[in-house]
């Protein structure tokens, strides 16, 4: 560099010219030569000797310097004084900062003179001493000589580095000042290069000066604070703490005033917090100044600046921002471990600062799991969730996340532990192999993260096992590493030690035997003799762990090693001991594994008895924890054991042996568990030891085993801690100071195992103890009461309060001791308190316990001066509360204040809020009285104080509060009540929070109402303090409350209006700044209130604060004169305008004149009154706010408001009559424009105003303006608002009325042809229908005929319905025009106009009247009929439709409407037939019940029309009605019959039951299901009734069809069918009996007990009527072949018996069905008892009477029906066929008929089962061929038959015998039987197989003619209706 000064000068100058020029370019290149600078880099390497060699003059050794360096420095400082460095506040404490070259870092000219200067004296003086020194040199002074040039030359090379590194800074400060714009964004790499030397002893300062124009180029204003934010950079570079420390204000120091001036970092707070108002910094400027916050905030307390600080912090949280997170990060979590208050807001801005980490960045991130605190773990655990990266399972493998997470895994605290799952399970990575971050955790300053560290490497161990061996070697190398940490008196590596401790205590579990003896030495060489108690007892327990999890099994391995080392000889006695009772421990509990009878376990008991003698309580405590397990052995010496412990705890000289004594008895005994303690009569040896007042030494023993057994045996001794109190108590008051010593630790032993129940038990007789007249008891129970102080903590929280306040009545007792005992009492009370401020004042509190008269203000100070940083806890608040009750009592007004305060503060301090809840009782009635104290500031801090309890406890504490504080709000007592209960509340509400608030709001706003003046008074009086205690938050409430507050204003009551007035008063002055804009609205919107009232009140709050803006009092009286006429000047006005700006006042003065014209006298003149009081000319006021008054009055006039819109047209009235002619050119021009508005509420008001001005104006006057009121009009018809377009509508009726059809003409084809524009259709629409309402029959014939041009378009649907609501009745004659087409729109494709025609469809049948109807049916009708399916569905729907929702009377037109609509359940199209279906549900639910059976005829020939036109489609197959067939398919028909058949004539039931059956029929199974219940039971009904037969017969048949179709679903009437069917059996009427057998039989199948309704049927067979007898037979043949196989053995026998003699009956009918059932009864008869039949039977057919033989025959044709198999197997068939060949001759034609039958039957079985046997069936054919020739045409048409039925089943067995039966039935076929010529050629066609080719027609023509052949053929298979099921048999 140069040392010219004009050089350097220059290109310092050029540089900053260049910086404004191009800056990127040249900051980038002075910055890379800046980082590569020679002197800078060899600046970092100077040492400390360098440094002094610099500051030593030169000819002078640095090692020389002394005073003279000491008086340079001075004045230096001297010199230096500039006030630079004021802030420091010390004068010595920069010393070393400002350093003794100051000079020359100030200014590079005076640089090198002084230095010259000194260099050259120097050189003359060193001349002079080297020409001295020639003479007598010695070897001294030449080391001298060359250390000097040594030095000269290191403080040449030091200056030389100063000057160079010195210019740089200049110029990096000149280049930043001259761009400083673009040196902002450049601040964070220049703050690296210039902040390491603002530490530098050489250019510190010059890095100072650079340090501070860097400053200047953070943003405005911050820069103006830029001198202090160098000065602070410089004091954190220089890490001078004590001085920053001091300069951190104190909380609190706000407050004292008597500080003048503010610290250095208090202006610097400040100045960033008016930067930061406007909002955050820049991210540069946020970074530069970062350090100062972090330094702040890293303070180890709270300072004065937490609060700013955290809040500009707060601002800066931005995710995208490049903030400097990680050190962000750390110093919250140091905060929040600080202030724990803090959480709520650190924990969210933790969470958002973790939104813009990186995936590199988790690690650091995690730091805060290392925090002491669990609320900062968890905080850094819910803030990390947040990292994209973990959120995204894409955080990258990193040993340090991965150890930080596992740390939080394996946390001490649970919901840790679980909060760090969820981060674990993010990771997605192993844990890995490198436990490294664990071994150095286990050293950490915090426990917690130690006692982590330790279960995350047992853990980690755990799943690595091969790990253990070398993670054991790093343990003890750590350990003996930690050993020799630390001084003589210091022990700093106790923390890794006892990590180490832990760990091995933690890994107990996973050891494996092989490390067992290396744990173990290492324990016995080296742990157990740790020179930290703490450690040995933790490598004790860790021992004892390990053993007891792998002793069990390695006893043999560890017991070695212990009694090695015992058998021992010590080197060192100390040591030795130390580590043998460790041994002796171990020992202990090994032996618990060995064998019962093992002879170690005794020589171990003993070594343990002997190491309880070692005076160390944790040593006794182990050997208590290792002799219980071991007393199992020790069964047989319990008692000499017990009583030698007993004798040492009783006699013993020493104490540590006695206290062993008592920890080894409670070993023992819970070993040889708690029944001992009387089996061995411990407890009454203790007893006596305590009453021995011989012996201290008992007593004393007595208590410590007392105590011992307490920590022991823990609850279980909770019963016998109730029998020894009162020996605990006498011992309390023990003359012996030792006695009393034990019994206040057996106390506090016993008090921390008591259990709720416990402490319940103890405390009352303590309590009562208090009330005993000896002193001594009183003493001792209060001693006793002390000791509650160390109960667990809940059962100290349950029992303080009402320790507390007995111990405090103590204080005052008459006994000095027992004064004492109490203090001591409160001392121990006080003694546990955990926060620091109040354990800081126990004794403050206690002198006011003590003392409350005198102290009870002095502890209300004091606490009111602490500043609680910590929460308090339940013991605290025990000693607080009472102060506070007695404060609440005080008749001071200040004492109750403080108190109050107090009582508000606690309950946001405790750390549970239900620690409070016992003291609500004792402080809520207190508060509450002080709440409606006489003097309003007490009544303002109770307020506040009932706030801040309601808010830190919650609502639910105080259930009775907000109710109490409503009552009183509505108390008849006096204003001071009310009022204490409205700031109360006001409070409350405040506490409760916003929607709490807005719950209560209306119901405040309505009480403002109440009827009771009080109540009013309460509540309005409420909003006078609402304000004050929801600040700005009440803003958005004020346009709610203010029509309360005006409405009050008005009330008829004194002090209701002095609430209301003082409450506005109180919004007045709250937010008449601030809240202008919202107040004014308010009492705007109170103007136009419909109570004249508060439109009264508004008027005169407006006038008010009119007045106060226009400064009058607005009290001037204002008398006669017109409106006109006021006594406001021009000055008010201005005065207004300045206020309000002339918008908003013109928009007042709208208002103002728009009341002017109220409803109500009182309001008009109020506003007369502000009128004349603020406006001074009104003609020129009118004409300036004319626009404004115009909106106003078409807003209101566009109001829901009646009297609003009455006022508005008066206002516009008025202006239009006294202004007329002159005004109508301003009004008409500002209407029309008005219609562009974009609000459709002032559009609606130009309409609305348009009817007025039209109404008010003449008619000569409208007309010159009709050019512009007719387009107006237009356009407003056309408007996209609906509420406009009716507004236009009225307007239009007002034109009419002058303007009569020039209206029309002019606007209605205006609106059809804008209908055709899509945009404006549907508004034009609109347009139309307000015509329509006004003249429909003049506007319809114009409309119509356009809007039904087919093909109809959606919007033309729409239209159509539209104008149909208007038009109404009026379409009546237009329906031929509007249906069709609508129906026809209804079946378009486009699924738009398709809905849409549907609608408007609906809309036109429902808007018709009368006169209407006929004209729509004729319509609907002609739909129905129509072609089209669609038109045909449409016309459906809207019969449906018409007939549900019309309000006309159309049961006259119901008939003919369901008639047609049961046909159309046929139609073709099944959409047609669901619409059809729908539509006559809607038609029947429409006609009144009593009404329907008269329709029964109409639906029955509507039915049965609908069938024929499904047998016409179907031609064949069942029939059924597609209508009939959807779900719930009989809902509209069933009605009419179910009501025909209930409540008709005889006849109507008949025809009810006769249609039920005929619909039953065309309905599908599946529909019937769900109706069959609701059909059958009303007929089972009426059945049972006394009906003609026709009903009964009818019925029966319908319930026939019912069970054939119906089946499961009659289940639930079985029996009452079956009865009544049998019942019918025995009816007069034949038809009846028939209809009842047939049922019976179908019924039969569904049931499951057969017998005895078999049973009852063969009784019946024993009546003598013939009738009766066939209907039985009928119903019995018809139950044993549907239920046959149900039937008993005993039955089926009694059936065979009964009917065997009834086949050869005289009566026919009886013959034949007895026959048949016998056929069907075969089949379930034993073969024995068939072939006994048989016999029977062929032996009857040789009879005499032919009834016999004919019966026989008929029973042996039905059992070849039905049992073929059985009858041709028996022997007898040959027999049973020779027989019916020779009944085939019998004189009888039936018998010769039923032969017949039985021989086709048989041959059919024989043509099935052997189709080969041609011989057996030539027999038979040659038989029935015979039987074709018979006289009877009866036989032979049956011997056809079953020619026929056998050529169905096998045509081969039939064709092969042509040659026999082909001449016969040629013959046959030219019979003259019609019925037997018929039956021939069925047989012909079966038989010769004619219709299976014409090869076997040829072959036929052998034996009938080619003709007949030929036709016979055409016949189809199928067609054939003859009776062949009978003839085929049943297939067995």
């Amino acid at each position: 560099m140069s040392s010219n000064y004009f050089d350097e000068e220059g290109t310092i100058n050029s540089l900053s010219t260049l910086m404004s020029v191009i800056p990127g370019d040249t900051y980038a290149q002075f910055e890379k030569h800046f980082i590569n600078l020679p002197d800078r880099l060899a600046h970092d390497t100077l040492s400390e000797i360098d440094i002094q060699i610099f500051r030593t003059p030169e000819g002078m050794l640095s090692s020389e310097q002394g005073v003279y360096v000491a008086e340079y420095v001075a004045s230096k400082n001297v010199r230096q004084a500039k006030g630079r460095f004021r802030g420091y506040g010390k004068d010595d404490s920069m010393d070393q900062v400002v350093s003794n070259h100051s000079e020359v870092g100030n200014q590079s000219t005076r640089r090198d003179a002084p230095s010259k200067e000194i260099s050259g004296t120097g050189k003359k003086d060193a001349l002079k001493s080297t020409k001295k020194a020639e003479k007598t040199k010695t070897a001294k002074e030449e080391a001298r000589e060359l250390q000097l040039k040594e030095e000269g030359r290191i403080r040449e090379k030091v200056m030389k580095m100063q000057l160079n590194i010195s210019l740089m800074l200049k110029a990096l400060g000149e280049m930043a000042i001259a761009n400083p714009i673009f040196t902002h964004s450049q601040l964070r790499p220049s703050v690296k290069l210039v902040n390491p030397l603002l530490r530098s002893p050489i250019v510190g300062n010059d890095a100072f000066e650079t340090m501070v124009k860097l400053s200047k180029c953070t943003v405005d204003p911050l820069c103006n604070w830029a001198i202090e934010i160098a000065t602070a950079l410089r004091l954190i570079a220089t890490e001078e703490i004590a001085v920053l420390l001091e300069l951190f204000p104190p909380v609190g120091e706000g407050e004292d005033t008597e500080v003048p001036s503010l610290g250095l970092f208090e202006r610097l707070v400040s100045g960033l917090s008016i930067s930061c108002k406007s909002g955050p910094l820049p991210v540069d400027s946020f970074t530069f100044i970062f350090p100062i916050i972090e330094r702040i905030l890293l303070s180890p307390k709270k300072t004065g600046l937490h609060d700013d600080v955290l809040k500009i912090l707060f601002l800066h949280l931005d995710p995208i921002l490049p903030l400097p997170r990680i050190r962000m990060l750390s110093v919250l979590y140091h905060v929040l471990g600080i202030v724990p208050a803090y959480q709520a807001s650190i924990g969210p801005a933790l969470n958002e600062l973790c939104l813009g980490l990186q995936p590199d960045e988790v690690a650091p991130a995690l730091c805060g799991v290392y925090a002491k605190d669990i609320h900062v773990r968890m905080a850094c655990l819910d803030a990390v969730k947040c990292i994209p990266a973990v959120s995204n399972y894409s955080i990258p493998q990193n040993v340090e996340v991965a150890t930080n997470i596992w740390l939080a895994l394996h946390d001490t605290d649970k919901s840790v532990a679980e909060a760090a799952e969820y981060v674990w399970d993010c990771y997605q990575h192993d844990f890995g192999n490198d436990y490294s971050g664990l071994f150095k955790a286990l050293s950490h300053v915090n426990y917690n993260v130690r006692a982590a560290a330790a279960e995350a490497l047992a853990a980690a161990l755990d799943e690595n096992p091969d790990m253990i061996q070398e993670s054991l070697s790093t343990l003890f190398s750590l350990y003996l590493r930690d050993v020799g940490f630390g001084e003589a008196n210091f022990d700093s590596g106790w923390l890794g030690r006892q990590g180490i401790a832990l760990t091995l205590l933690s890994v107990a579990d996973i050891l494996r035997t092989k490390d067992l003896p290396v744990v173990m030495t290492f324990l016995i060489s080296r742990a157990l003799a740790d020179p930290n108690a703490d450690i040995r007892g933790r490598m004790v327990d860790a021992g004892i762990m390990i053993i007891d999890k792998h002793g069990k099994d390695n006893v043999a391995l560890l017991f070695p090693i212990f009694e090695n080392y015992l058998n021992k000889k010590a080197s060192d006695e100390e040591r030795y001991d130390l580590v043998r009772e460790g041994v002796v421990i171990f020992t202990g509990a090994l032996a618990k594994h060995l064998a019962k009878g093992d002879p170690k376990v005794h020589s171990v008991v003993e070594k343990l008895l002997d190491v309880l003698n070692t005076p160390s309580e944790a040593v006794q405590r182990a050997v208590s924890t290792c002799l219980s397990p071991l007393m199992q052995s020790k069964e047989e010496e319990a008692e000499a054991l017990i009583s030698r412990l007993l004798n040492q705890l009783m006699k013993s000289d020493k104490y540590g042996e006695r206290r062993g004594a008592a920890f080894g008895l409670a070993g023992v005994v819970k070993g040889f568990r708690i029944s001992c303690l009387k089996k061995y009569n411990i407890m009454t040896t203790l007893r006596g030891g305590l009453l021995d007042r011989n012996s201290a030494k008992s007593r004393e023993g007595a208590l410590l085993a007392f105590e011992c057994f307490c920590e022991k045996l823990g609850r279980l001794f909770e019963p016998y801690v109730i029998q020894m109190l009162p020996l605990l108590l006498v011992s309390f008051s023990d003359q012996v100071v030792a006695v009393r010593e034990a019994a206040e630790c057996a106390a506090r032993a016993m008090m921390s195992q008591l259990s709720a129940h416990g402490v319940k038990l103890v405390l009352p007789s303590l309590l009562k103890g208090l009330e005993d007249k000896a002193w001594r008891t009183k003493q001792s129970s209060v001693q006793l009461l002390g000791a509650m102080a160390y109960c667990a903590p809940q059962q100290l929280s349950q029992c303080l309060p009402k320790i507390v306040p007995k111990l405090t009545e103590v204080l005052t007792d008459t006994h000095p001791k027992v004064q004492s005992a109490g203090q001591t009492a409160l001392q121990q009370v006080g003694s546990v308190i955990k926060n620091p401020e109040i354990s800081a004042l126990v004794p403050t509190l206690l002198m006011g316990l003590t003392d409350p008269n005198d102290y009870t203000k002095y502890s209300l100070d004091i606490l009111l001066q602490t500043t609680f940083i910590n929460s308090i806890d339940a013991p605290s608040l025990a000693l607080l509360v009472p102060i506070v009750h007695r404060g609440l009592r005080e008749r001071s007004a200040e004492t109750k204040k403080k108190a109050a305060q107090i009582a508000g503060n606690m309950c946001s301090l405790v750390t549970e809020p239900k620690d409070m809840i016992p003291y609500i009782g004792l402080l809520l009635p207190e508060v509450k009285k002080v709440l409606v104290d006489p003097i309003p500031e007490v009544r303002s801090v109770a307020a506040r104080a009932i706030g801040s309890l309601i808010r830190g406890m919650g609502e639910e504490n105080f259930p009775d509060l907000v109710p109490w504080l409503l009552d009183t709000l509505k108390s008849d007592g006096s204003n001071v009540e009310r009022s204490g209960a409205a700031q109360g509340l006001s409070e409350v509400l405040a506490a409760l929070g916003t929607e709490y608030f807005e719950d209560i709001l209306p119901d405040i706003i309505r009480n403002c109402s109440h009827s009771k003046a009080s109540v009013r008074d309460g509540y309005l009086t409420l909003f006078k303090y609402l304000p004050r205690s929801l600040g700005v938050k009440f803003q958005k409430y004020l346009q709610q409350t203010l029509p309360a507050i005006l409405d009050g204003l008005a009330d008829e009551n004194e002090s209701v209006r002095e609430a209301a007035l003082s409450s506005g008063h109180v919004l007045v002055e709250h937010y008449a700044t601030t809240s202008l804009p919202l107040l004014l609205p308010a009492v705007e919107d109170g103007i136009f209130n419909d109570n004249w009232r508060i439109r009264q009140s508004s008027v005169e709050l407006l006038g008010d604060l009119l007045f106060k803006v226009a400064g009058t009092s607005g009290k001037a009286l204002l008398e006669g004169g017109s409106d006109d006429e006021g006594s406001s000047t021009e000055a008010h006005g201005r005065a207004i305008i300045e206020v309000l700006g002339r918008d908003k006042r013109n928009e007042v003065l709208a208002a103002l004149y728009m009341v002017r014209t109220d409803v109500s006298l009182t309001v008009r003149q109020a506003a007369l009154h502000v009128w004349k009081t603020i406006v001074a000319n009104t003609p020129k006021t009118l004409k300036e706010i004319m626009p404004v008054l115009m909106n106003t009055l078409i807003a209101s006039l566009a109001s829901s408001s009646s009297e609003r819109r009455q006022v508005a047209a008066r206002s516009l009235g008025e202006l239009v009559r006294k202004l007329g002619e002159r005004v109508l050119p301003l009004i008409v021009p500002i209407l029309s424009q008005g219609l562009s508005d974009p609000n459709p509420s002032r559009r609606q008001g130009v309409c609305i105003g348009l009817s007025e001005v039209m109404t008010t104006a003449g008619k000569s006057q409208l007309l010159t303006f009709m050019d512009e009121l007719i387009p107006t009009i237009r356009t407003a018809l056309c408007d996209n608002t609906p509420e406009v377009r009716e507004a236009a509508g009225l307007a239009f009726s007002t034109l009419y009325k002058s303007a009569g059809l020039q209206a029309i003409d002019e606007i209605v084809p205006t609106l059809l042809h804008a209908l055709e524009d899509k945009q404006n259709s549907d508004t034009a629409l609109d347009g139309l229908k307000q015509i329509l309402s006004v003249r429909t029959t003049a506007v319809l014939p114009h409309i119509l005929p356009k809007l039904v041009h087919l093909p109809l378009s959606a919007f033309n649907a729409h239209a159509l319905g539209a104008l149909a609501e208007v038009a109404g009745p009026g379409l009546d004659f237009h329906l031929g025009t509007v249906l069709p087409a609508l129906l026809a729109a209804m079946g378009d494709g486009d699924e738009d106009v398709q809905q849409l025609a549907k609608k408007a469809a609906e809309t036109v049948v429902l808007v018709i009247d009368e006169e209407g109807i006929e004209s729509l049916i004729l319509e609907l009708l002609k739909g129905v009929a129509d072609n089209k399916a669609s038109i045909r569905k449409s016309a459906s729907h809207l019969i449906g439709y018409f007939f549900q929702n019309s309000k006309l009377y159309l049961v006259d037109e119901a008939p003919n409407m369901i008639s047609t609509l049961i046909v159309l359940l046929s139609d073709p199209d099944s959409s047609t037939v669901v619409v059809s279906w729908e539509a006559l549900l809607r038609v029947v639910n429409s006609v009144p019940k009593e009404i329907l059976p008269s329709y029964m005829k109409l639906v029955r020939d509507a039915v049965s029309t609908s069938r024929d036109k499904e047998r016409r489609k179907k031609k064949g197959g069942p029939i059924l009605i597609p209508g009939f067939c959807l779900p719930k398919a009989l809902q509209p028909v069933l009605p009419i019959f179910l009501q025909g058949l209930i409540s008709g004539s005889a006849e109507l039931r008949e025809q009810a039951a006769l249609g039920l059956g005929e619909l039953i029929e065309v309905t599908s199974e599946k529909a019937l299901k769900e109706f069959v219940i609701q059909i059958t039971g009303p007929l089972i009904r009426i059945i049972g009734d006394r009906f003609p037969w026709q009903v009964k017969s009818a019925i029966l048949s319908t319930l026939s069809i019912i069970i054939q179709k119906g089946g499961i679903a009659l289940k639930p009437f079985l029996p009452q069918l079956q009865t009544t069917f049998v019942k019918c059996l025995q009816d007069n009427t034949r038809t009846v009996r028939s209809s009842a057998a047939f049922a019976l039989g179908k019924l039969s199948a569904l049931s499951t007990r057969i017998d005895p309704l078999v049973g009852d049927l063969l009784s019946g067979l024993q009546a003598s009527d013939i009738a009766v007898q066939e209907a039985m037979l009928t119903a019995l043949e018809g139950v044993i072949k549907n239920a046959g196989k149900s039937l008993s053995g005993a039955i089926i026998t009694r059936v065979h018996t009964q009917l065997k003699d009834m086949i050869y009956n005289e009566d026919e009918q009886i013959r034949s069905s007895s026959a048949c059932i016998f056929g069907i009864l075969s089949q379930y008869l034993e073969d024995r008892l068939i072939s006994e039949v048989l016999e029977g039977l062929t032996d009857s057919t040789s009879s005499p009477a032919w009834t016999t033989r004919h019966g026989s025959v008929l029973a042996i044709s039905s059992m070849l029906r039905h049992n073929a198999a059985m009858t041709y197997a028996s022997p007898l068939i040959t027999t049973v066929i020779d027989r019916l060949k020779g009944t085939l001759k019998d004189e009888k034609f039936p018998v010769r008929e039923s032969s017949v039958r039985a021989l086709g039957r048989l041959l059919i079985y024989q043509a099935r089962i052997d189709p080969s046997d041609t011989t057996a069936h030539l027999a038979i054919l040659t038989s029935l061929v015979l039987a074709m020739q018979d006289e009877s045409s009866e036989v032979r048409r049956r011997a056809l038959s079953a020619v026929k039925a056998v050529s169905k089943v096998n045509p081969q067995v039939v064709i092969i015998h042509a040659s026999l039966f082909g001449p016969a039935l040629a013959e046959c076929l030219k019979d003259g039987s019609t019925p037997v010529r018929l039956a021939a050629e069925r047989c012909a066609l079966h038989s010769f197989q004619l219709a299976k080719g014409t090869e076997n027609v040829q072959a036929a023509q052998k034996y009938i003619t080619g003709l007949d052949a030929r036709r016979i053929s055409k016949l189809s298979e199928v067609s054939d209706d003859s009776d062949d099921g009978e003839d085929v048999p049943a297939h067995n």
